[in-house]
């Protein structure tokens, strides 16, 4: 399995940015997908996670409301849209994957899954 993020950047505050991450390599459509952020020094932070079958899906609490968590199986490409960009977005973006799509809380509270992307940084200006 494979994961690449696109998407970040730049963006000042209050702006909007969208993350994608491309996966390949699931046989089917049973997986989740999550998206991680860092910030150097801190430890790894799960923020959204989708499970592909049902599309439940976690947010946590720095983002519920702001962030958007989607997953398109035929374009095999999970999606995080960010609005209401703050400087404390200011992180490198991971997606995770794991196999079998009833994981999907899991994903986001144990610390990520078996499958990770190269990152994306987002820098959000004051």
């Amino acid at each position: 399995v494979q994961l690449v993020e696109s998407g970040g950047g730049l963006v000042q505050a209050g702006g909007s940015l969208k993350l994608a991450c491309a996966h390949s390599g699931f046989t089917g459509d049973d997986y989740a997908v999550g998206w991680f952020r860092q910030v150097p020094g801190k430890e790894r932070e799960g923020i959204a996670c989708i499970s592909s079958s049902t599309a439940a899906s976690y947010y946590s609490e720095d983002v519920k409301g702001r962030f958007i968590i989607s997953n398109d199986n035929l374009k095999k490409t999970t999606y995080l849209q960010m609005n209401n960009l703050s400087p404390d977005d200011t992180a490198n973006y991971f997606c995770t994957a794991v196999m079998y799509s009833m994981r999907w809380l899991l994903l986001c509270r144990s610390g990520g899954g078996d499958y990770w992307g190269q990152g994306t940084p987002v820098t959000v200006l004051s």
